[in-house]
């Protein structure tokens, strides 16, 4: 595939032999793949080009967590914490909660591994997402958290992914897979840190079965250096609720791939995204919700931000089946651009051949309104703290919407920060704008 990947794979690194088996078969489809390519349509926008580069394999560190500046919000539940793609003990906190178990994957026993064979990539769909395959192919940890049938978690569970600096660029695994057992019930947050120009190369998969209700966050938080390419896959079964809600700043290549398989009927999502670019960073997001059975719904709203010469795509997808009759879909993109320079390629699409749906879908791009803007100066407000004003007012609907308190607190205060409203930096005014936006 290329060589500059591809001796990183490691898979002489010793694990179980139900996990060797993915591996091998994930380094046969990863070599026998074909790199994406400015040609490949759902490529057509995002150049892999920052991936030709030496890579070295994820170092161990054992620096603190003072060192690697974790700001995390205080979720009273479990925290499992790895390092460039390593297990940190020491920073991780495990809470015990009866309706809930995690485990690592090297850390699995019989039941547990054969709960985690049965379920791991039964949600991706074959080699169509290649950058999966190559996770597969890489495989050697990662978390199994089974929320058990009929019960409902007490505390979220927040799962850390945090890459610290190094001497080289290196590539660091993340994988997760999800059960949510039949009616039951729990909170999921991921976390991605670092601060350096690490390649992260993740893949989250949530199976929901009949009647279960998870509400995830993921929060991509790296620096504007990190390289990332991930997917979160989800199959919802019947009546199964899922509210995903997505937080991405901008880096040096960010691609994130949803896809929602709606399995079951009445299974809802409802799927939110704020996306926030600056500099010359560039992030794309690939949804695609796909709509098999009738009696579904779905809400799907993505809103970016895009400033000074920074690039945003998004492309989002409902696919509704012959068979999804009495299907309930919709889909918003809206943007907002910040400078003549930014720039966002946005295409909703609708796939339906169904005849007795309600469907809708539509995108925006616009810049921040002059009147507004000279309504609130005229009111003593300075110019830069009403272009934060005005920026945050853009999301806010969406950030208002998280079901944990103590992430919204933690969001408010991270996001008057990226806009500028520091106490560091504003005046009174912007102090009380940073009260105003709830930091």
């Amino acid at each position: 595939m290329t060589d500059l990947l591809t001796p990183q794979l490691n898979i002489e690194t010793a694990v179980p032999d139900w996990l060797q088996a993915r591996r091998l078969t994930g380094r046969a489809a990863w070599d026998n793949g074909s790199m994406p390519t400015r040609k490949t349509e759902d490529w057509k926008y995002t150049s892999l080009y920052p991936l030709q580069q030496d890579f070295t394999a994820a170092p161990v560190s054992d620096a603190s967590a003072a060192e690697l500046g974790l700001d995390l919000p205080e979720l009273s539940g479990s925290r499992l914490v790895f390092v460039n793609g390593h297990w940190r003990e020491d920073l991780s906190t495990l809470v015990a909660d009866a309706a809930i178990e995690v485990v690592r994957f090297s850390e699995a026993n019989a039941e547990q591994s054969a709960l985690i064979g049965e379920h791991l990539g039964t949600t991706v769909p074959g080699t169509k997402h290649l950058f999966a395959m190559l996770n597969d192919a890489a495989l050697s940890d990662g978390v199994f958290l089974r929320v058990r049938a009929n019960s409902k978690a007490q505390h979220p569970v927040q799962l850390v992914w945090h890459n610290s600096r190094a001497e080289s660029t290196f590539i660091s695994n993340q994988r997760l897979l999800v059960l949510a057992e039949t009616h039951s019930e729990a909170s999921l947050v991921e976390h991605f840190s670092g601060r350096n120009n690490a390649f992260t190369n993740g893949v989250s998969e949530l199976v929901l079965g009949p009647g279960a209700k998870l509400n995830h966050s993921r929060l991509h938080l790296e620096s504007p250096e990190a390289l990332h390419i991930g997917g979160l896959h989800v199959r919802l079964d019947r009546d199964a609720t899922l509210e995903s809600f997505h937080l991405a700043l901008g880096g040096k290549l960010k691609r994130i791939d949803i896809v929602i398989n709606h399995e079951g009927t009445g299974a809802h999502c409802q799927l939110d995204g704020i996306y926030l670019l600056r500099g010359n960073e560039h992030i794309d997001y690939h949804t695609c919700i796909e709509h098999a059975v009738p009696h579904c719904t779905t809400d799907e709203t993505f809103r970016g931000i895009i400033g000074d010469k920074a690039r945003a795509v998004f492309n989002g997808r409902i696919h509704i089946h012959p068979d999804a009759q009495k299907t309930h879909a919709q889909l918003s993109n809206k943007n907002l651009l910040t400078s003549a320079t930014a720039e966002v390629n946005t295409k909703p699409e609708l796939e339906i051949y169904a005849d007795d749906v309600q469907c809708a879908h539509g995108a925006t791009i616009a810049q921040l309104d002059d009147a507004m803007l000279h309504y609130l100066r005229t009111r003593g407000i300075p110019e830069d703290e009403a272009l934060v004003l005005l920026s945050y007012g853009f999301i806010n609907a969406l950030v208002e919407t998280q079901a944990l308190d103590a992430l919204r607190d933690y969001l408010k205060p991270l996001l008057a920060d990226y806009f500028g409203a520091t106490s560091e930096s504003a005046s009174e005014q912007g102090s009380n704008l940073t009260r105003h936006i709830g930091a």
